[in-house]
């Protein structure tokens, strides 16, 4: 499980898990608004993380950020530490 440490946002960290095909699963985020980040997980499960990247990225709501951007960021920060 990979956890990341959100910057700027209601929501304090990003969980999830890769698959060996570079696909996310159990996406689950810690704080902010349970619906919508309940919402934003299951549209993701599955999905390649490449393809979530590039949606989610530089989607505001905040502090030029948001949850779904910070998603984004963690997938990012994902593929350095595994590169």
């Amino acid at each position: 499980m990979f956890t990341y440490s959100t910057k700027g946002t209601c929501s304090r960290q990003i969980l999830f898990e890769v698959d060996d095909n570079g696909c996310l699963h159990n996406v689950r985020f810690i704080g902010g608004c349970g619906g919508n980040l309940q919402g934003i997980a299951r549209l993701v499960e599955g999905k390649h993380m490449d393809e979530v990247e590039t949606l989610l990225k530089g989607i505001l709501c905040r502090a030029n950020t948001s949850c779904p951007d910070q998603l984004s960021q963690a997938i990012t920060e994902y593929k350095a530490t595994k590169a």
